[in-house]
């Protein structure tokens, strides 16, 4: 029905005679002539009706925005000083000589041109993917898709599928669960992610694994979750942590020189230990230049409890963060909304100190907690930090957790509102991180990132012996702060696997009910394996600039995991639920 996209008119088509297919982007009726912007998946081109064709000049005065259309005309030049040099096809424009409208649109329930409530955006999806900006982030998507098989390809990774229904297997979120006709009172759940049987493709002899997934989990949702999300998900057997990291650095460098022309250089690496000292955070910001202190050796004897007493504690942490020459910027209200802000992650409250004249020794410092503080600890926590006069510290003193939680929000927060965030790309690995964390005050640990991650240098006695010290072979890029991947060495040997189910606490009997398969696996002459994913949703939101993976799927739920287009989820038939053998409990009962 075309000839060429209307994105793709250029110098070299005029005086030739195209057909174009779209929608009505724009109208400007100007008396003598009417205009049109006319749009397609390609971009935009502006096409104008004259009165001496008469029948099509009729048929143009009826066009309104979004309008479906096929048009015949002629390109021409624009003059000189009518050239747009904000579109592609600024240069040329298009005489209508037959117009078709292949179909009318009543009035929008979006705007194109004004802020649109999410929920109305999800509802006429269709409508928004017409939008310039989002047909962008659509295309921009497929292109990074269509890298990324192509790098992976070219390193022989094989493309392999991975069931879809499953077994339900504990990765760290609830899973949704399918019941089955078949196996009536059973039921299969929807894969957290394809973890397992990437593994045994590995222990299968295929060498190098990739797959772009959907993956399903049920939980709490915010900006970059979602109940259905894709992985670019990689596994390889006989190759080091270092060789994982070395390919897929190589492939998210690749993806930036390729589509965007920008080298990220080399990927720094630091320990899980240094970046939770420093930044408060396991995928730190690197753009940010403050950085957190220890300071409890200097609190360890004051009198201020509030401080010492974590300082004291082996479980507790006070640490400073200093923000340059914000003693003028930061007033007693805005302190305020920061002690409200760090409240949010468990801080009781926030002390701070500015630094008004670093030269005049106590005189020169402002804090409500001065009063608790000598000298000689003063002066250490102004070296200690590297402090100049105008600079504004504040201190968090808790438990370690809450300390890195708390001030490391603080410090995202606090760089947004200063302006202080470099714009630049950095990236980094994270590696080294504990394979264990405490889940409770008794001691119960659970797996840093999925249970068959594998200890750095124990044996499976020794692993048992002092699980909580152990370190995990593992490695997480991180973005700007957002953690693109994660991954690591699998556990290939059998004892070592039941050594960590049995720290999870996963007796021998669940061992056999949800993983016997694997257990059996590791048997039978498994090699040493290897892998990473990537959440392509969270790639590609970082790379296009959107605020939420929501801007970068097609078809996302909202924050409630409803889909609004769909009215999904909904009430299941009666029958269909008879059949399945399954009864829906009111809910004033459920609860």
């Amino acid at each position: 029905m075309r000839t060429v996209y209307c994105g793709q008119v250029e110098k070299s088509l005029v005086g030739q005679e195209i057909e174009l297919c779209g929608w009505v982007h724009k109208r400007r009726d100007l008396g003598g002539l009417i205009f049109i912007d006319m749009r397609d998946r390609e971009g935009l081109v502006q096409v104008f009706f004259d009165p001496d064709y008469a029948d099509v000049f009729e048929k143009a005065n009826s066009l309104r925005n979004e309008f479906c259309i096929k048009l015949t005309g002629e390109v021409r030049a624009r003059p000189d000083h009518q050239i747009n040099n904000k579109m592609a096809t600024g240069e040329v424009e298009i005489l209508g000589k037959k117009l078709e409208i292949l179909n009318r649109a009543e009035p929008l329930p979006l705007d194109f041109n004004q802020n649109n409530s999410e929920e109305n955006r999800l509802k006429y999806r269709y409508l928004d993917l017409r939008r310039p900006e989002m047909t962008e982030r659509m295309k921009f998507r497929s292109k990074v898709t269509s890298e990324v098989r192509r790098y992976l390809e070219d390193a022989d990774f094989l493309d392999i599928e991975t069931p879809i229904l499953t077994k339900a297997t504990p990765e760290g979120a609830r899973d949704y669960l399918v019941p089955s006709r078949v196996h009536k009172g059973e039921f299969y759940a929807l894969p957290q992610s394809p973890q397992l049987f990437k593994q045994l493709l590995m222990m299968s002899g295929m060498d190098r694994y990739y797959q772009i997934v959907k993956c399903f989990r049920d939980e709490d949702l915010r900006a970059d979750r979602q109940p259905e999300f894709t992985q670019i998900d990689i596994e390889t057997t006989f190759m080091s942590a270092k060789d994982v990291m070395s390919v897929t650095e190589g492939m998210i460098r690749h993806l930036f020189q390729k589509l965007m022309n920008v080298d990220l250089g080399d990927f720094p690496t630091m320990t899980y230990a240094e970046a939770m000292r420093r930044f408060g955070s396991d995928k730190p910001d690197l753009r940010n230049p403050m950085e957190m202190v220890d300071v409890a050796d200097l609190m360890a004897d004051v009198e201020f409890k509030v401080f010492s007493g974590p300082a004291n504690n082996p479980k507790g942490r006070v640490a400073a963060l200093r923000v340059p020459g914000a003693a003028d910027k930061i007033s007693r209200k805005n302190i305020d909304e920061y002690t409200k802000f760090v409240g949010i992650y468990g801080a009781k409250g926030l002390a701070w100190m500015k630094v008004n004249d670093k030269d005049a020794g106590m005189d020169g410092i402002q804090s409500p907690v001065l009063k608790f503080l000598n000298e000689t600890v003063v002066q250490g926590i102004l070296d200690r930090t590297q402090a100049q006069t105008g600079d504004l510290i504040f201190f968090g003193a808790d438990k370690a957790t809450v300390v890195a939680e708390s001030i490391g929000a603080l410090r995202l927060k606090v760089g947004e509102d200063l302006g202080m965030v470099e714009d630049a790309w950095r990236p980094l690995w994270v590696i080294d991180f504990p394979l264990f964390e405490e889940i409770d005050d008794e001691g119960g640990l659970t797996a840093i990132h999925h249970p068959f991650t594998a200890p750095v240098g124990v044996t499976p006695e020794a692993l048992k012996a002092a699980p909580a010290e152990a370190l995990s072979d593992a490695y997480d890029m991180v973005l700007n702060g957002v953690e693109l991947g994660g991954g690591s060495v699998r556990i290939h040997d059998n004892a070592m696997q039941q050594v960590v189910f049995e720290t999870l606490g996963i007796n021998e009997q669940e061992q056999q009910e949800k993983f016997g398969f694997l257990l059996d696996a590791l048997k039978y002459g498994t090699p040493p394996h290897a892998g990473l994913a990537f959440g392509l949703d969270r790639l590609v939101m970082l790379m296009v600039g959107a605020e939420s993976i929501r801007d970068v799927m097609a078809f996302p739920k909202t924050a409630t995991a409803s889909c609004p287009l769909t009215d999904a989820p909904g009430p299941a038939n009666p029958d269909a639920l008879k059949e399945l053998g399954i009864e829906i409990v009111a809910k004033e009962d459920a609860e």
